[in-house]
């Protein structure tokens, strides 16, 4: 029984208490309660898992590792997964002291100051509309294969129909996550937790199907090499560190579940330990569904394997109808991990926009009384993924650069978190939670691990690859340096319009501002604007 339970106490009481204490830990932080705490364990737990969405990441990356490392790029999986779980242990700190929406943003502003948490909001801000986009093209990928009626667009042999299709289902898709995620949380939360639930069953049923059919040992298959990487200068591990993106593209976004924290029961508590549930379990589903696809293949030098994909190996070792009851798994998980993703970006446009650190702000941040939820943010953000959509028809070259990007940008935010709380623990100014989720005297190891793990990520992520950058037509420079353009741009535009206009507007807006009560006198005066 906790300290403050007393005779007749129920759990209902307690959760009244607990909810309490966390409405007063974001008065500390200077917000007053407005989202309404719906969301249990698991709808946390499945917001995680559903924006790294292993089957949408696997099933739509697996080609590109195969085709840049060959089936031993499957190491690249635990690699990724021990990066990120550094990065992971230093955001559940931070989840359990500071359990608020936006949280990269926020964190980033608590850890390296307003000018570094706006940066890191709008880093991620941005690579999160992208992202919706990148994610929604994955029906493409899936549906078509499932029957050919989903290619609404030609029959799918001329030059733009996939393209132009895909924007189509895309833009379909996009849609319906806007209006889930307007409608309220608890809308999104009970669709998300359904799909999530299908993907997990399927994937451990897939799983089971694929190890049934297993035709060579590991020896064989995780040592296949293809002979890429022969002739270059760094060999096949070069090589390895292309194929390497493919696990990169998926393990992120368990930052979600720390991202609903205003919505959440308990969320100090419960969502350190969703982060860490959420990138564990797509981590072993994701390292067997991969392993196993491999060792059952029936050929491990089949073409269609760096073309057709997971898709590919589902269909040729299952057959088509079982291969079909899958993928149409897939298509659920696709559509979970788009109201994953749009879910977070209203909560990080919501965040940013109370502290009157977005054009417009008190428009964004308004929660409507109705629905308990950002409405504007939620519109805005379907509107933008479409628009983003478009540009896939006729330039898929440098749609499929700006999503790479994307993701580098979403590694730069983090260590924008981590990198400052680094600093902070250096000076030795920083304190988990008392009695919450702490690393203790691992916590200065696993910091530095995760600095350098994100560093080291970014750089290979942006490196100008060609095969990256620019693996069609006419090679041109400004692709195959596109990261380092791009971003700039992004980083250096932004930041110079918050420094030169928003920074001098900024503070908490005054309908969204804690305002400490006495009891005998009036509202104690608003604090100034934050420069």
């Amino acid at each position: 029984m906790s300290a403050d339970s007393g005779p007749g106490r129920g759990p209902a009481a307690e959760a009244r208490s607990r909810d309490q204490d966390d409405d007063d830990a974001l008065g500390e932080l200077g917000y007053r309660p407005e989202l309404r705490r719906t969301l249990g364990n698991f709808h946390t737990f499945a917001a995680g898992i559903s924006y790294i969405s292993i089957l949408t990441g696997t099933f739509q990356l697996f080609y590109f590792g195969v085709s840049f490392g060959g089936p031993a790029y499957w190491w690249s999986w635990p690699m990724v997964f021990c990066g990120q779980l550094m990065v992971a242990l230093c955001f559940c700190e931070l989840a359990a002291r500071y359990p608020v929406a936006g949280s990269i943003y926020n964190w980033a502003k608590k850890m390296g100051g307003p000018h570094v948490g706006w940066l890191g909001g709008w880093m991620m801000m941005t690579a999160t509309m992208v992202t919706l986009s990148a994610v929604a093209l994955a029906y493409q990928i899936t549906l078509p294969q499932i029957d050919d009626w989903f290619q609404f667009v030609g029959d799918g042999t001329g030059r733009n129909d996939q393209a132009a299709n895909a924007v189509l289902l895309g833009s379909v898709l996009i849609l319906f996550s806007t209006l889930v995620n307007a409608f309220g949380v608890k809308l999104m939360a009970r669709i998300n937790s359904a799909g999530v639930f299908i993907e997990l069953i399927a994937a451990v049923a897939l799983i089971v199907f694929l190890a049934a059919h297993i035709t060579r040992g590991p020896s064989t298959a995780l040592t296949e090499t293809y002979g890429l990487g022969s002739g270059q200068s760094l060999g096949y591990f070069g090589a390895f560190l292309t194929a390497s993106l493919a696990s990169a593209y998926v393990m992120y976004g368990f930052d979600t579940a720390s991202s609903l924290g205003e919505e959440s029961h308990d969320p100090g508590r419960n969502a350190p330990r969703a982060i860490l549930r959420a990138l564990i379990a797509s981590f072993l589903i994701g390292a067997f569904i991969l392993l196993f696809a491999l060792l059952a293949v029936p050929d491990l030098h089949a073409e269609e394997l760096s073309t057709g994909g997971l898709q590919y190996v589902v269909l040729a070792t299952l057959g088509d109808t079982v291969g079909e009851v899958f993928l149409w798994a897939v298509v659920v998980a696709i559509t979970v991990c788009v109201l994953a993703v749009q879910a977070a970006g209203i909560r990080l446009m919501f965040a940013m926009a109370r502290d009157n650190n977005l054009p417009a702000g008190s428009k964004l941040a308004k929660v409507s009384p109705r629905f308990g939820t950002p409405v504007v943010p939620a519109v805005l953000i379907g509107v933008v993924g479409v628009v983003i959509l478009v540009v896939n028809i006729n330039q898929p070259q440098i749609f499929s650069v700006i999503t790479s990007i994307a993701i580098i940008m979403i590694y730069v935010a983090y260590l924008l978190v981590t990198v400052p709380m680094l600093l902070r623990r250096l000076r030795g100014d920083w304190e988990p939670r008392e009695g919450g989720f702490s690393l203790g005297r691992w916590g200065l190891p696993v910091n530095v691990a995760a600095v350098l793990w994100g560093t080291a990520m970014s750089l290979n992520l942006a490196w100008p690859r060609a095969e990256v950058y620019n693996a069609t037509g006419p090679q041109h420079w400004y692709l195959r340096w596109g990261a380092f353009l791009f971003i700039g741009v992004v980083a250096l535009g932004g930041f110079a319009y918050y420094w030169f206009v928003q920074r001098h507007r900024t503070g908490v807006l005054a309908e969204h501002r804690f305002e400490t009560r006495d009891p005998a006198g009036p509202a104690a005066p608003p604090s100034p604007p934050t420069v």
